[in-house]
């Protein structure tokens, strides 16, 4: 090839790789780009209950369509996209976030997390914080919430007993419930309902009436009070009932071991 044929070909190749270098350039180059107002909101001091809203909104400032694949969150706290799933070049989207603080106290930070399946940047970190103030309330605390009251005999009355402690800074009211558990307190029936000014606790005797049924039984008894977080809670109570007859045929088949045992 003369050096005036290579010289031809040159100028054309040259010039043919820098379009395509750039066409290529200029593909990678659209893509699309959420940038929100804030990342970060924090509501200050609520009360304990209340439900506090949020939106978050961002552009795409990018040069393709922004694609949301989805909004997660952390406990306690909800969000919704409430924009359109694919933001052209340009537009606005917008997520609202909801926090229940109920049974929460403090000062807590919550996250929310947009993905895209196709920006630069496909996790983005949003979070709420909140400073949530609890006012003087009655507070529950129950020493036990499982109550294995192991082997009974047929016909007896079985018992378990379980404390009631008053913790929060006004008095407790508690009513208990269970359709034949009869309650007791130093060996009198309970009052219904209980009342325990703050601080102090109550022994509470749950006295189980004989019954035909035998084997494996288990009964949930209802702790209602006026604690605004723990409202109801429930002790599983559980035993096992033979009859007079399964009674003896155990002591039959163990009697020689208890006699080397002594």
């Amino acid at each position: 090839m003369s050096n005036r044929a290579a010289r031809r070909l040159g100028a054309v190749i040259v010039p043919a790789v820098a379009l395509l270098f750039a066409s290529g350039a200029l593909a990678q180059a659209k893509k699309p780009r959420a940038v929100f107002k804030e990342t970060a909101h924090n509501f200050g001091k609520v009360k304990q209950g209340d439900v506090v809203n949020h939106e978050f909104v961002f552009k795409n400032e990018g040069d393709a369509p922004l694609v949301i694949d989805r909004v997660e969150t952390t406990c306690g706290c909800t969000a919704a996209l409430v924009s359109d799933q694919k933001i052209p070049p340009g537009k606005e989207g917008k997520i609202k976030t909801t926090f229940d603080t109920r049974g929460y106290s403090g000062k807590m930070t919550r996250y929310i997390y947009l993905v895209s399946k196709n920006a630069e940047n496909e996790r983005t970190e949003l979070s709420l914080t909140v400073d949530i103030e609890v006012p003087p309330s009655a507070r529950i605390d129950v020493d036990k919430y499982n109550v294995d009251m192991g082997l009974s005999l047929e016909g007896e009355t079985p018992s378990a007993k379980i404390v009631i402690k008053s913790m929060g800074e006004r008095e407790l009211k508690v009513e208990m419930a269970h359709e034949n558990v009869k309650f007791f307190s130093g060996g009198r029936p309970l009052a219904s309902p209980l009342f325990l000014p703050s601080g102090e606790s109550r022994e509470v005797e749950l006295r189980f009436p004989s019954q035909s049924r035998t084997g494996a039984l288990r009964d949930y008894v209802l702790i209602k009070s006026n604690d605004p977080v723990r409202s109801t809670l429930s002790v599983y109570v559980s035993r096992y009932v033979i009859t007079r007859k399964e009674l003896q045929e155990l002591f039959d088949k163990y009697r020689s071991v208890l006699k080397d045992r002594n």
